[in-house]
């Protein structure tokens, strides 16, 4: 029984399931399926990135405090982090990873290793 590949529409012989005349057709097709998915994670993975490897060049010790406008002169942005933990005493931790990032009074940030 002959089929058409859904890719580029050549016409191959095989079983009864298959779609596509060969594996390059079938990534191609799989690949332009999913580009807009992968297109959104590939760049909040970037943004993270940037936000660990910027947490990271300005806490060298485990403990620092910075001032807003340094995070942002870094490029750091403060809409994409991985978790959040809550104190008991209501202290809200912002985390990339293992780097974290408290908010203090008068725009400064306590930056923080978790171990």
């Amino acid at each position: 029984m002959e089929k058409k590949c859904l890719e580029c529409g050549e016409h191959f012989k095989g079983r009864i399931d298959k779609k596509f005349c060969s594996d390059y057709c079938r990534n191609t097709y799989n690949n332009k399926i999913n580009k807009e998915s992968k297109n959104l994670v590939r760049n909040i993975n970037n943004r993270l990135r940037k936000n660990y490897k910027i947490l990271s060049e300005l806490n060298t010790t485990g403990k620092t405090k910075v001032t807003r406008a340094k995070l942002f002169d870094y490029g750091f942005d403060f809409h994409f982090f991985t978790s959040i933990y809550t104190t008991k005493t209501g202290n809200t931790y912002y985390y990339l990873y293992n780097q974290g990032y408290l908010p203090l009074d008068n725009d400064y940030y306590l930056l923080i290793k978790r171990d």
